[in-house]
C-alpha cells in the first residue's frame, strides 16, 4: 500500500535553465558533429575551445566547459558516446536532431528514456539506489498521474508531484500505482493538509532542485504547460506522445542496471559503456515524437489559405516552414501590388534549384519587379531565442546547391529563419548571405554549408501572434 510519508531523494544531473538549454542544444549538436569521430582527449580539447564561443567570458572557464562536455551533452543529454577503441562518437540522437531541427522531439526521446537507476552518475553515486531497489520509469508515472488529475478537472502542482511521485521511495520502488498516488493527493487536499520536502538545515531550493530539473525537461519536451505559481497541466496537443509515456508507468526500465557487477572495476567499466552506447540511441518510440507546428500552440489551421492567385495550395508544399513562407510573401507581395502576386512561386520540391521559394522584391524603387529567391530554414523549440544574449548564435545547415544559388543572386538571395515556439512563429530574414559570409557576419564551414549566425545578421523579425493556444 501507497505510504506518501516514505521519501527518498532521487536526483539527475543539475542542468541549465530553460532558455539556456534551447539555447546551447544547437550548439551542443554542432561542435560534437564538428569534431567527432575523434580520440577523447582530442574531443575534450575541441568541445572546450568551440563551446566557448557560444559563451560569455565569465563562463570561459575550464570547469565550466568541463560540465557542459562530461556532465550536460554527455551523460544528461546523451548527444555522445566512446568506443572501446577509445573514440568518441555523436549519437544518433545528435544525429537526428542535427536533421530535423525538431528540439522538443530531441527531449521527448530524452524523456522517454529516462530511467532512476540510470548510468548519469558514477556507479558509486548510485550505489544507494541499488540498495533502496529503485526501479522507475518517471517520467511515464508523472504523465500517468497527470492523466487521472486531467479528468478529475484537477491541476497539479510542482510540489505536489515532487513530494508524491518524484520524492516518493514507494513510487520509485515501484510499489505504487497511479490511482494510488492521486487518492492520496486528493484526501490531503480535502482535508487541508499540505506536503513539502524538506532536508534538515537545507533550503526550499535545494528540496526541489531534483523535482524542477526533472520538470523542466517534460517543459522542454512540450508535453506539459507551467506557470509561474507552479500549476503543471498536461498539452492535449501532445495528447497521443503524453499517451506513449503513460501506458508505460508500469513497465520496468528498459536498462536493466542490475544485471551489472559494480563490486569490480571491470564491471563498473562495462556498465559504463553499454550505458552510454544505449542512452544516445533513439528510442524505438522515436517516430511518433514529431512535433508539429499546431502541438505547440500554433492553430491546426496554419497556414491558411488565403489568396489562391498563384495556382498552389498550402497542402503542395508539405513542410510547416515553407508554407508559412509562402502564405508570408503572398500577403506581402500583394500589399506592395497585387499584380505580382502571381510570381510567388513554391519551388520546395523541385531538386536542384538551391531555394524554396521564389518570390518578388516588393520594395519601393527600381527593383521591385525582381525576382528574390528564398530559402526556408524551420526549426522548432518551447522557448524563444535569445537575442538579448549578446553571444547568442544559431547554427543551419545549406546544400552546396543552396550556397551556390546564393553566390549566384547575391542580394536577391536570402534565408528565412522560421522559429515555430510556443504560441508564436517568429522567422529572422538574413538578406544576401554571401555578402555576410564576406563582411565575416556569418561562418560558412564547408561540410555541408553550415551557417553560423548572431543577431548582427538579422534583417528583420516577423512575429506572429497565435491566440488561445492554452
Amino acid at each position: 500500500m501507497y505510504n506518501r510519508l516514505n521519501q527518498y531523494r532521487c536526483i539527475i544531473i543539475r542542468g541549465k535553465s530553460q532558455k539556456e538549454i534551447d539555447d546551447l542544444l544547437p550548439a551542443y549538436a554542432k561542435v560534437i558533429d564538428d569534431i567527432t569521430p575523434c580520440e577523447v582527449e582530442e574531443f575534450s580539447q575541441k568541445f572546450n575551445e568551440l563551446l566557448a564561443l557560444y559563451l560569455s567570458a565569465d563562463k570561459r572557464i575550464k570547469k565550466t566547459l568541463d560540465n557542459h562536455r562530461t556532465e550536460i551533452a554527455g551523460k544528461l543529454f546523451g548527444m555522445y558516446y566512446v568506443e572501446e577503441n577509445g573514440y568518441v562518437y555523436a549519437s544518433e540522437r545528435t544525429k537526428k536532431f542535427l536533421k530535423d531541427n525538431d528540439q522538443p522531439a530531441f527531449f521527448k526521446d530524452l524523456c522517454y528514456k529516462m530511467q532512476f537507476p540510470n548510468g548519469m552518475q558514477k556507479p558509486q553515486t548510485f550505489q544507494p539506489l541499488l540498495d533502496n531497489k529503485i526501479s522507475i520509469r518517471s517520467n511515464a508515472f508523472v504523465l500517468r498521474v497527470l492523466q487521472l488529475a486531467a479528468a478529475k478537472h484537477l491541476v497539479l502542482n510542482k510540489k505536489e508531484i515532487g513530494y508524491y511521485i518524484l520524492n516518493s521511495l514507494d513510487v520509485l520502488q515501484g510499489i505504487a500505482v497511479p490511482e494510488e498516488v492521486m487518492e492520496a493527493i486528493e484526501k490531503d487536499r480535502k482535508d487541508g493538509v499540505v506536503r513539502k520536502i524538506e532536508a534538515e538545515g537545507k533550503a526550499s531550493s535545494y528540496n526541489y532542485q531534483h523535482i524542477n530539473e526533472q520538470i523542466n525537461y517534460l517543459e522542454l519536451a512540450n508535453l506539459i504547460y507551467t506557470n509561474g505559481t507552479g500549476e503543471v497541466w498536461l498539452n492535449q496537443n501532445e495528447s497521443d506522445a503524453i499517451q506513449i509515456f503513460a501506458s508505460d508507468w508500469n513497465k520496468t526500465p528498459e536498462f536493466d542496471v542490475y544485471s551489472f557487477d559494480l563490486s569490480t572495476v571491470e564491471g563498473r567499466k562495462q556498465f559504463e559503456l553499454e550505458w552510454t552506447a544505449y542512452f544516445g540511441k533513439l528510442s524505438d518510440k522515436v517516430q511518433k515524437f514529431e512535433t508539429t507546428a499546431s502541438a505547440l500552440g500554433v492553430t491546426d489551421e496554419l497556414p491558411k489559405k488565403k489568396k489562391e492567385t498563384s495556382g498552389q495550395t498550402t497542402v503542395e508544399i508539405g513542410d510547416e516552414g515553407e508554407a508559412f513562407v509562402f502564405e508570408y510573401e503572398k500577403d506581402r507581395v500583394f500589399k506592395f501590388n497585387p499584380r505580382l502576386v502571381n510570381r510567388v512561386l513554391a519551388l520546395g520540391k523541385t531538386k536542384g534549384l538551391g531555394y524554396d521559394i521564389q518570390s518578388v522584391v516588393a520594395e519601393e524603387g527600381d527593383k521591385a519587379d525582381f525576382a528574390k529567391y528564398i530559402e526556408v530554414k524551420s526549426t522548432k523549440r518551447v522557448t524563444e531565442p535569445n537575442l538579448s544574449d549578446a553571444y547568442w548564435m544559431d547554427t543551419l545547415n545549406i546544400t552546396r546547391n543552396e550556397w551556390i544559388a546564393a553566390q549566384q543572386h547575391g542580394e536577391f538571395y536570402c534565408i528565412y529563419r522560421v522559429y515555430f515556439v510556443r504560441g508564436r512563429i517568429l522567422m529572422y530574414v538574413i538578406n544576401n548571405i554571401h555578402q555576410k559570409q564576406m563582411e565575416k557576419k556569418i561562418d560558412i564551414v564547408p561540410l555541408t554549408y553550415r551557417i553560423d549566425f548572431g543577431k548582427d545578421a538579422i534583417d528583420q523579425i516577423v512575429i506572429e501572434e497565435i491566440k488561445n493556444n492554452v
